[in-house]
């Protein structure tokens, strides 16, 4: 009991880690004065590179041999999650940071609604009433936008689906090893926009934000999420990964005082209020039926 509170307490503290390291993209997004395409190659090849070093280095991980349970359900769910950060980093540069954040927030609700259709999975009318709370916070977030933008917000809802695919996609085939799929999924995201890809403006300065960049947002948050994770209830883990909507905005309003507008504060509060009303919600229904 002793070991699986010491691995319990870990968990929350790596899997909250990792989630600081994800809610940097947007600062790095702003940080960059090269095209999107750049972003999206340099950011691909280091994080891939970077989160084959975790894979080789870390037996916990499944190591090289992992690559090799990818399949076909596997190859999907990299050519997935690669249009899915094209469509991210997109829209960090096409809307505010504060509209990708609280935007992503929505995920667990589309991977619900997707599920039903899908796996034939009735969410429960918690969920419903949370989603319906979530949808009005956008809405109001969206309609009454000040620090946004329309085609930024459509690129994240977009987004939004993409990143619930992958989440009904690896319920449904548990057995992909995560950071392998993560790793290819990097590299798929950099062939992409090879065609339109050019090297100008792109300079040491640039580099090595991007080399840094990289690092932390995928090899430190998808590293430390991989390994803490595991040691955590599925709705702790969904409870922790919202946090990302408040720290996203607050790191690029400290560095770069980009302040959001007053129908985004009023709008992403409800969406986390849902977000995390909806998770403790499920965690004590789950609670009491163990009781039970």
């Amino acid at each position: 009991m002793k070991l699986q509170q010491r691995q319990h307490q870990i968990g929350l503290i790596v899997v909250a880690l990792a989630v600081v390291a994800w809610s940097s993209a947007g600062l790095f997004t702003r940080l960059l004065s090269v095209d999107v395409p750049s972003i999206l190659f340099w950011r691909g090849i280091f994080g891939a590179l970077g989160l084959l070093a975790v894979i080789a280095c870390l037996p916990i991980t499944g190591g090289l041999a992992g690559f090799r349970k990818l399949g076909w359900p596997g190859f999907a769910y990299a050519l997935i999650t690669a249009v899915s950060m094209v469509f991210f980093v997109s829209a960090l540069r096409y809307t505010s940071v504060a509209h990708v954040a609280i935007i992503t927030a929505i995920v667990p609700f589309a991977a619900a609604y997707l599920g039903w259709f899908a796996l034939k999975e009735k969410p429960t009318h918690a969920a419903l009433v949370a989603s319906a709370g979530a949808l009005f916070g956008v809405t109001i977030m969206v309609g009454l936008q000040q620090d946004g933008h329309w085609s930024g917000d459509t690129l994240a809802l977009v987004m939004a689906f993409t990143m619930a695919t992958m989440i009904l996609m690896s319920r449904r085939h548990p057995q992909i090893p995560a950071l392998q799929a993560t790793c290819l999924a990097s590299l798929l995201s950099a062939l992409f926009v090879i065609p339109v890809l050019n090297f100008d403006g792109l300079n040491s300065y640039e580099l090595g934000t991007l080399f840094v960049f990289s690092f932390v947002n995928q090899v430190i948050g998808f590293g430390l999420f991989a390994l803490g994770a595991r040691w955590l209830p599925p709705t702790q883990t969904a409870l922790i990964t919202s946090l990302e909507a408040p720290l996203a905005p607050l790191w690029v309003w400290m560095v770069l005082s980009e302040i959001p507008g007053t129908a985004t504060i009023i709008g992403g509060g409800l969406v986390l209020m849902a977000v995390v009303g909806h998770v403790l919600w499920e965690s004590r229904s789950a609670t009491q039926n163990q009781a039970a």
